[in-house]
């Protein structure tokens, strides 16, 4: 398969951003495909639930901020899965954005001598819209974007594809946006209203599977375990496997 960048993105937090971007690389690296995920998040979310706990772990803020070769920062942590961690610096980078363009491609520039080391590079995104993450949009070839079962995170959403939608024309190229419902709660009226407007608004970008409400996904990451891992029978095991096959296969409702 040719090499896809998912940056999984959403400027509103507690959406399940690193839930999902956890979730999705262990399974496919449990499939024997070949992963590289990235922590670009100066929270640490994905590092610490991947079982990288040390406080002073440098990373990809290194690639940024010492021009450092990215390949030194790259730790195995499953069979097929590579994590580049964030680093205790990553969030002094945004400073950089005063340097213009050019420090906004240094994440694809540095990802050029490694690509061919894997099958798909999942992108951990911070909850901003500064230079991280147009870092991850110039390097990325599809954004995943989780959206929460609220009425705020539909209204997010339509300024984030506006975002996005700006930055294709900056970047001068296309991006494939795919939206994943999470926190769904099947008996919830609100959360059957938010999965209908998407199917009505989005219907080409809303992956068919939704993430339903799930106490397992919550409590998974403090065992460094996946959801599959951890509790192989419950909803969020089924559902996020569900995803992964969405993704791969392209399949949204309809």
């Amino acid at each position: 398969m040719s090499l896809r960048i998912l940056a999984i993105l959403n400027h509103k937090g507690g959406v399940g951003k690193t839930t999902t971007c956890f979730n999705l690389a262990c399974i496919y690296a449990a499939q024997e495909l070949r992963i590289l995920v990235i922590d670009l998040d100066a929270q640490s979310h994905l590092s610490v639930s991947l079982g990288l706990k040390q406080a002073d772990l440098s990373g990809i803020d290194d690639v940024f901020l010492e021009q450092a070769d990215i390949v030194d920062y790259i730790q195995p942590v499953r069979p097929n899965l590579d994590l580049l961690p964030a680093g205790y610096r990553l969030g002094e980078v945004e400073r950089l954005a005063a340097q213009g363009r050019r420090q906004a491609l240094v994440l694809d520039t540095a990802l050029q001598n490694i690509k061919h080391n894997y099958d798909l590079i999942l992108i951990d995104c911070p909850p901003t819209s500064g230079l991280l993450n147009f870092n991850a949009l110039f390097a990325a070839t599809e954004v995943v974007i989780p959206v929460s079962s609220d009425f705020l995170a539909l209204h997010g959403l339509s300024q984030l594809l506006r975002t996005l939608h700006s930055a294709q024309r900056f970047m001068h190229k296309p991006l494939k946006s795919w939206i994943v419902l999470t926190r769904f709660t099947t008996r919830r009226r609100l959360s059957n209203q938010v999965r209908d407007k998407l199917i009505k608004y989005f219907p080409q970008q809303l992956l068919a599977t939704v993430i339903r409400e799930n106490a397992p996904l919550a409590e998974c990451p403090s065992f460094a375990k996946a959801i599959f891992e951890y509790s192989r029978r419950s909803n969020g095991a089924k559902d996020y496997a569900d995803l992964a096959d969405d993704i791969l296969y392209q399949r949204v409702v309809g």
